[in-house]
């Protein structure tokens, strides 16, 4: 590990001087978890274990954060009392990092921090407000694509399916193992949505062919893209302490290779990240310390993609900096209409 340690960041690397190049935000949203509790305190368990986590990466065949400047940012805690004032909160916390320069990876939290992060990247200068040029890969064990759970539409288990109605172009999925029928057929229907599921993915007589399908359609991806890993798309063992953990998912090493295979897309440009549904693990650090590593490996592709050349900076200073209130007009509107 590194000589030099700085507590409460992650990787335990200090921020040096400079414009900042990959920034870490942990996001202590929990409003709607329906199952397991605990992802408000999985971000800073994820950064506590990333202390341990090494830092050389092979593929990049160097110890991080090789040359680029890395900062994290104060856990963010929503002082709001409603759960739209909460998103909003977020949008606005999080817009500021799609500048076009540094590349943000947040750790969760729930994953109903997808849509308000997913608002926020029509800011980004490759997406310039056109959020039909954004795609979304998301590797889940569940499709996140209900229209409501509980009576809420902007449930953890709506994330994806709130991120279309804002206008993403296209979502991939993969792991996807726990779904409704409601869900399964708008993934029938909806031509943006292509999910590869566990059952395929994870199944020996088809394995093979399916995974390869998988990493041919992250090949082939152009434009601007976002990330979002629910660790719960792992198998269950790897993340026991997980909000849902669902038996059956993915491998560690499918989840590398995704996210290397991604990164090195010759069309693609991976603009952000996260990783959520973080839960400290009582008695082990098993969960957290996967969660990390994940968060790591994002980390080190990015890396990376700036040395070859292939993630180019581009400067707006023309963010918006009015408070959002997209997600409390959105439920006054839809409260209008019923």
């Amino acid at each position: 590990m590194d000589d030099v340690f700085e507590e409460g960041q992650f990787l335990g690397l200090p921020q040096t001087e400079g414009d900042v190049d990959i920034v870490v935000l942990p996001l202590g949203f929990e409003l709607t978890t329906s199952y397991g509790m605990g992802t408000a305190e999985g971000p800073m368990a994820c950064i506590e274990a990333s202390s341990q986590v090494e830092l050389y990466d092979p593929v990049l065949n160097e110890d991080l954060p090789a040359g680029a400047v890395l900062s994290t940012q104060p856990l963010w805690e929503g002082s709001a009392g409603s759960l739209m004032e909460q998103l909003d909160e977020l949008v606005d916390h999080v817009r500021p990092w799609y500048n076009g320069k540094c590349f943000p990876v947040f750790l969760g939290g729930e994953h109903g921090i997808l849509p308000p992060i997913v608002h926020a990247a029509r800011n980004h200068p490759l997406v310039n407000n056109e959020l039909n040029t954004l795609t979304v890969v998301q590797i889940d064990a569940h499709a996140d694509l209900r229209e409501s759970l509980d009576g809420e539409p902007f449930s953890h288990a709506c994330a994806a399916g709130r991120s279309l109605d804002l206008g993403i172009g296209k979502l991939l999925q993969v792991g996807i193992r726990a779904y409704s029928l409601q869900e399964a057929q708008l993934i029938e229907s909806d031509d943006r949505i292509t999910t590869f599921f566990a059952r395929d993915t994870q199944h020996p007589p088809v394995q093979n062919e399916s995974w390869k399908k998988w990493l041919e359609a992250l090949r082939t991806l152009s434009g601007p893209v976002h990330l979002t890993i629910d660790i719960d798309g792992l198998d269950g063992a790897l993340v026991p302490s997980t909000g849902t953990p669902v038996p059956g998912g993915l491998s560690f090493w499918q989840v590398q290779e995704t996210v290397e295979t991604l990164f090195s897309a010759p069309n693609a440009t991976v603009i952000s990240a996260d990783v959520n549904e973080i839960v400290a693990q009582e008695g082990s650090s098993l969960t957290q310390f996967t969660a990390a590593s994940i968060a790591t490996k994002v980390i080190a592709c990015h890396v990376g993609a700036r040395k070859q050349g292939r993630w180019n900076p581009i400067s707006n200073d023309a963010i918006e900096d009015s408070p959002s209130q997209y997600f409390q007009t959105w439920e006054k509107t839809a409260s209008s209409s019923n």
